[in-house]
């Protein structure tokens, strides 16, 4: 038994939130690809009419491939329930995300989405954020913002490819990974960070899971 068994089993329990006729928003990430493969088991089973809004074009493609009928954000008024994944998530119930570079738009689903469920296995619980936060920002900020992380006490580094070019994110934006060494409160930090210019989202998330699944080695898993 491990990680996969665990986020396998608690994908399914969580599709207990989805009903016939829901709007459901689709995080990123290997969390993220199982639950879309146990809803897609689910539509089919039950003959569901459900309207899914992707994150990504990573997680697009796989709906697109089990058949999911997909919508954009802009389409909707509210999304009953998103899953998603988490890069970190500390005893406050606060997330890190971004990663995979889809913070802007996971963003945006959260705030239109009536309850929110994040999937993470254990090692991603933490007493305080250490990992760097991403910063999507607007290619023409990249020296500027820098320098108001640095006022931050950040230390920002531009992500790059494997080959060296810089990492560009569906929105045709750039993202700084920032460190700021140990985070003991992350609200205070966002807040700050989301009012430098040019910014357009911050990787910790100020909108908290309504539910939270914690995968277990063991193939099992705790709800919180």
């Amino acid at each position: 038994m491990s990680y996969d068994d665990a986020i396998s089993a608690l994908s399914n329990d969580a599709l207990r939130l989805v009903k016939d006729g829901s709007v459901i928003g689709l995080g990123s990430g290997r969390a993220a690809t199982a639950l879309v493969k146990s809803l897609s088991t689910l539509i089919t089973l039950k003959k569901y009419e459900i309207k899914a809004v992707p994150t990504s074009l990573q997680i697009k493609l796989v709906a697109e491939d089990l058949g999911i009928s997909l919508v954009e954000s802009d389409q909707v008024k509210q999304i009953d329930v998103v899953f998603d994944g988490a890069d970190q998530i500390d005893p406050q119930k606060y997330v890190i995300k971004g990663g995979g570079g889809a913070l802007l738009r996971e963003n945006i689903l959260f705030s239109l989405a009536k309850k929110v469920v994040v999937m993470a296995d254990k090692t991603k619980f933490v007493k305080n954020f250490t990992r760097t936060v991403p910063v999507e920002i607007h290619p023409l900020a990249r020296s500027s913002v820098t320098r108001s992380i640095a006022n931050l006490d950040g230390k920002a580094h531009l992500r790059t490819l494997d080959r060296g070019y810089p990492f560009f994110t569906e929105n045709g934006n750039i993202i700084l990974d920032c460190d700021f060494g140990t985070i003991k409160n992350p609200k205070a930090l966002t807040q700050k960070i989301k009012q430098i210019p040019g910014v357009l989202e911050s990787g910790i998330f100020l909108r908290k899971p309504d539910i939270i699944y914690r995968a277990k080695t063991n193939g099992k898993f705790d709800i919180l």
